[in-house]
């Protein structure tokens, strides 16, 4: 089966293409983000980042998706440009037709790390041996949606 990750943003979004292959046992299709220039207006960007990830979509046929839920305390403006490019990714993953799961931060690092307090760098090196890899994914944001991609229910 194979899983699509994201982790949404405006500027950018993280993507990770898994495919689970038995239980506790995975394969890294592909992984990155995809990063629209400050220079273009919203709408570009948001349009931008949904033909990337339409091509993604295209390219490796996911049969289900996670997305991160959003988390803000404090930052609005950060907020509203994440829930527009957030919006963009579920619409787009809907009109595909893949079924998606959506978790909290706090959820994804339970389930990856055992624990829902665990910094970034837990998560990573998580990531890291899950996957049997030399050195921890990067950037961030793919390294993000490579752990919400093993937060997906594959039955």
């Amino acid at each position: 089966m194979i899983i699509l990750g994201i982790d949404p943003g405006t500027a950018t979004t993280g993507y990770a293409v898994i495919k689970h292959i038995k239980t506790q046992e995975y394969e890294i299709l592909d992984f990155g983000t995809i990063q629209t220039p400050k220079s273009l207006s919203d709408s570009e960007r948001l349009l931008m980042l949904q033909l990337d990830l339409a091509k993604i979509i295209k390219k490796f046929k996911p049969a289900r998706a996670g997305v991160e839920k959003l988390y803000f305390e404090t930052n609005a403006k950060t907020a509203m440009s994440v829930s527009q490019a957030r919006g963009v990714v579920l619409l787009t993953l809907e009109k595909n037709k893949i079924p998606l799961q959506e978790f909290t931060p706090l959820q994804v690092k339970s389930a990856i790390c055992g624990y829902g307090k665990a910094d970034k760098k837990q998560v990573q090196y998580m990531v890291k041996q899950t996957f049997k890899l030399k050195k921890i994914p990067k950037p961030d944001d793919a390294a993000d949606a490579l752990a919400i991609a093993l937060c997906v229910q594959t039955k």
